[in-house]
């Protein structure tokens, strides 16, 4: 998941705390004692997704959405543990090559339709279809039939069949044994007939899912988006009426988030980084801050095949310039962590803490001696994009500004809102520095080391060269790319986790492909007043299904 959300950065070595102006959701018990009962309106701000239909939902923002409309096979506890949602069972064959998976019966879509197994392979059909365009296809690329749906030359998936209504058998390229956790993506979503194409705008705009929630009316953009509960959800039926979510500007959607939280707008919020211990102070002890360490990653892409950063030794240069623990303690004010790692610590089987040498410590001879190696001379340009509304714009600041000192690059600031953010990446002739952040779509260190730095994640567009895939600073290694095909097809645990750790140590440190920043720690206001259970789920979102009114 391409994290648009995160924490509000402050440049420079004096912060200060604004004080909280407005008041917050009041006194009371803040416990969240109780089954809760029925009924209530949960209201909550974001910026405008790229997409709430699952053929492209990509970011948190979308992904809120999407995954209160629909429901898969799988979904993921927040410590990353694979739940079963429709999937009463799955076998596996001994050359992990074929999944086959049986479907819960008799459950529909809000319009009427059954969920079956033709649900699952239209969807998943529509998500890989070339005309799709999707950017977000890239788990489904070891089922059989996905070169050709994906290059235009078939119209079917050949691997997914339906031997009867409720079993969805899936035949892989490719050996994969973790190819069930992939399935807690949205793109694995069963969508009903009256989806039709992916351009189809009315589903864009007011998808019908099968989850435990609905749209009321369409997505009205720039201004909100409304759900109510689906009173014939299949499975366990949430509590809350409706769920109202406001769009904020992209300029400064993180202080409103804030500012609505304070003023009784909102229910759920991020703030900026200046007030987080004022907000701390005063929320804590009421039970409205939550704080926790979640499965991603915040980082810098690095655009491998334009210079002036298309050499490992110019990569490497960047890297080592960065204070990270300078920025953590004065800029985060000890809020967040330095990263060493693409993988994240919750992954314990795979997580290696120092595993990207030049984000340990900053050293600037070192960065000066790699400098002169990869040819970044002092005064060289370097475009340095950041994507505006989330707050990001002082620590970029930071960044840019110990590039300057260190290394006497002329970095040229480029702000814009997310999908104009998002279209720049994706162009062939984009160089330079992006700020990104990742957090999981599924509980696999695939999830990272495929989508991020594979080369078929970067699935060029062949009339454009447009970069479909997430691996947008286009790395490319065959070593790499077979490190991540011997992985999937290893059937033990540790010794596909051993792979996992090579094919991060030559990408991450070899090959400085993208330079990791920082870990992902994520902090929310929450209004325990009103309501019982308001929890952060695998996704970095609020488990809207789980809460309840007090």
């Amino acid at each position: 998941m391409r994290g648009a959300t995160s924490a509000k950065w402050v440049a420079g070595a004096a912060i200060i705390a604004l004080a909280a102006t407005a008041c917050g959701g009041g006194d009371g018990d803040k416990s969240d004692s109780g089954a809760g009962k029925a009924g209530g309106t949960f209201r909550l701000g974001i910026t405008e997704p790229v997409a709430i239909d699952p053929y492209n939902t990509q970011e948190s923002e979308g992904s809120l959405v999407t995954h209160n409309l629909f429901t898969g096979l799988y979904n993921a506890s927040p410590d990353g543990k694979l739940i079963p949602e429709l999937a009463q069972s799955v076998t596996t064959s001994d050359d992990g090559k074929t999944w086959t998976f049986k479907i819960k019966p008799g459950t529909k879509f809000t319009n009427g339709e059954p969920v079956d197994a033709e649900a699952f392979i239209r969807g998943w059909t529509r998500v890989a279809a070339k005309a799709s365009a999707s950017d977000v296809a890239y788990p489904m690329e070891g089922i059989e039939g996905y070169k050709e749906l994906n290059g235009g030359t078939s119209e079917k998936f050949s691997g997914l069949t339906a031997p009867d209504a409720n079993t969805l058998k899936v035949q892989l390229s490719a050996p994969d044994f973790e190819f069930d956790k992939k399935t807690v993506h949205t793109v694995f979503s069963p969508v009903p007939k009256v989806a039709g194409a992916a351009s189809n705008k009315a589903f864009n705009d007011a998808p019908i899912g099968n989850g435990p929630f609905k749209m009321q009316g369409s997505w009205q953009h720039n201004k909100s988006i409304t759900l109510v509960r689906n009173d014939d959800y299949g499975l366990t039926k949430a509590k809350l009426d409706k769920v109202e979510i406001s769009i904020l500007n992209s300029a400064n959607g993180v202080t409103l988030e804030y500012q609505g939280f304070q003023s009784g707008q909102f229910d759920w919020a991020r703030m900026p980084t200046p007030q987080m211990p004022v907000a701390k102070a005063k929320f804590e002890p009421k039970k409205e801050w939550l704080e926790a360490d979640t499965s991603g990653i915040n980082y810098l892409v690095a655009f491998n095949q334009q210079p002036p950063l298309n050499n490992p030794d110019a990569r490497k240069a960047i890297s080592y310039a960065i204070d990270r623990e300078a920025i953590a303690k004065g800029v985060f004010q000890g809020m967040q962590k330095p990263a060493t790692s693409v993988l994240p610590p919750s992954f314990a089987d795979t997580y290696q803490d120092g595993v990207c040498t030049s984000c340990v410590k900053q050293d600037p001879a070192k960065a000066k001696e790699y400098a002169a190696k990869g040819g970044l001379k002092p005064g060289t340009e370097v475009d340095f994009g950041y994507n505006t509304g989330a707050g990001h714009e002082e620590w970029v600041q930071a960044v840019a500004q110990q590039l300057k000192d260190v290394l006497g690059l002329n970095v040229k600031l480029n702000g814009k809102p997310f999908k104009e953010a998002l279209a720049q990446q994706q162009d062939k002739a984009t160089g330079g520095l992006w700020r990104s952040a990742w957090g999981a779509d599924y509980p696999t260190p695939d999830n990272f080391l495929y989508p991020l730095l594979d080369s078929g994640s970067i699935n060029a567009d062949p009339q454009t060269g447009k970069a479909l895939g997430d691996n947008r600073g286009r790395y490319s290694n065959p070593q790499f790319d077979q490190l991540i095909v011997q992985a999937r097809g290893t059937k033990d645990p540790a010794a596909r986790a051993k792979i996992y750790q090579q094919a991060e140590k030559l990408a991450v440190d070899t090959d400085q492909a993208l330079i990791p920043l920082w870990k992902r720690t994520q902090l929310r206001l929450a209004n325990t007043v009103k309501f019982n259970n308001v929890k952060m789920d695998f996704f970095e979102n609020p488990d809207l299904a789980e809460i309840s009114s007090k």
